[in-house]
């Protein structure tokens, strides 16, 4: 039951928030691009910090002022797929940790996470048929929520053969940040108690770094010993968890997600569908420069533009191509009004979007919707 409520919880584009919010937030970053992402480093989506708000608020403080002085624009505590910087994700846990003297604020983060958290990939995961296949699923895909992190099984460093860990990789692996790593490997825990139950089948835990709060604290989270000084940050599990089923899982959700992340996600050698994602997604907000378009994707604004040139395209086609597909998408599947198609594809004045109908199609956005029968 809870899997389905997942899918009815979060819509899967950005294209479903309110214009005026992400152009709010992309105003907020200037130069640095959404959520303060430049061209070091690796990105999270602002799900990463729910339930940042809720903590700090309950601690007596302003999350506003935590996330504004760390440079991201308040609209990340609000909307879950604004992509941001995971160097300042990290600058923001400690920060708040450290001025609102709460050594456990990653944890009570951890906490409050569920699986929504991770939009479409939630879904893939809940109707996967068994934890296996789930977990497969997670770390093929874990890219749509941040190009930071890693997850993937391993021997129990041990040597038990009755135990395998779970390995969280992420973050600066030489100073790991705590806050940072605890909300990061709570939340592997969380998932996994959500998906099989809550004695899953956790053994221990095993920590790289040095805890901010009493091990106590970690030991009440996880609800197993817990030990410190390892070379990685582990999960040990019993290793048959990975055969159990996963209860209520429905395979056409599933096909349904994972065909959906796929357009997300293409080859990372295929610079046209790289640059193709992140326009469609950020069409909302108007025409987004080259420069920032290359900043998302760690290039050089002129190395960008020389790759598309070599490929036979340039960036002003890829946006008019995609803005085209998207336009009729839009007025041959939605009912929505042409002033509302017109904003949700970036255009200033609708006026502008008749005009560039025209020259698509030889007609106005009406004669589009009526030759398709939409009313």
């Amino acid at each position: 039951m809870w899997a389905r409520a997942i899918a009815s919880e979060w819509c899967w584009r950005p294209s479903c928030w309110p214009p005026s919010t992400v152009r709010g937030a992309f105003d907020h970053i200037g130069a640095w691009g959404l959520g303060g992402v430049s061209s070091r480093g690796g990105t999270i989506r602002a799900a990463g910090v729910r339930g940042f708000a809720t903590e700090v608020r309950i601690l007596g403080a302003d999350p506003t002022a935590f996330v504004r002085a760390v440079g991201l624009a308040p609209e990340v505590l609000d909307h879950d797929d604004i992509p941001i910087a995971e160097a300042r994700l990290v600058a923001l846990l400690e920060k708040a940790a450290g001025d609102l003297a709460c050594p456990d604020l990653g944890l009570r983060i951890a906490a409050r996470h569920d699986l929504g958290m991770l939009g479409p990939l939630a879904l893939v995961i809940a109707n996967s048929g068994t934890a296996e296949q789930a977990f497969v699923a997670a770390t093929r895909y874990l890219g749509f929520h941040s190009d930071a992190l890693r997850l993937w099984r391993t021997d129990d460093p041990h040597g038990d053969p009755r135990v395998v860990a779970i390995r969280y990789d992420g973050h600066d692996p030489v100073v790991p940040p705590v806050q940072a790593m605890d909300a990061g490997l709570g939340f592997v825990h969380r998932a996994l108690e959500l998906m099989l139950g809550e004695n899953y089948g956790l053994v221990s835990v095993e920590l790289s770094y040095e805890p901010a709060a009493p091990l106590e604290v970690y030991r009440t989270f996880y609800g197993v010993p817990v030990a410190t000084g390892a070379g990685a940050a582990f999960l040990r599990v019993r290793a048959g968890i990975f055969d159990q089923p996963i209860l209520g899982a429905r395979d056409s959700l599933r096909v349904q997600a994972e065909t959906y992340l796929r357009t997300l996600l293409p080859d990372p050698a295929d610079v046209v569908a790289r640059v193709q994602r992140i326009i469609r997604e950020t069409l909302v907000i108007g025409s987004v420069p080259l420069p920032t378009v290359a900043r998302m994707l760690r290039i050089e604004p002129r190395t960008l533009q020389r790759r598309l040139a070599d490929l036979g395209v340039s960036f002003t086609r890829i946006v008019d191509d995609v803005r085209r597909d998207e336009a009729r998408r839009l007025l041959t599947l939605t009912d929505l009004s042409f002033l509302e198609v017109s904003s949700r594809l970036g255009f200033a004045e609708q006026a502008t979007f008749s005009r560039a109908s025209r020259r698509w199609w030889g007609v106005p956005p009406r004669g589009v919707r009526a030759r398709s029968g939409t009313r």
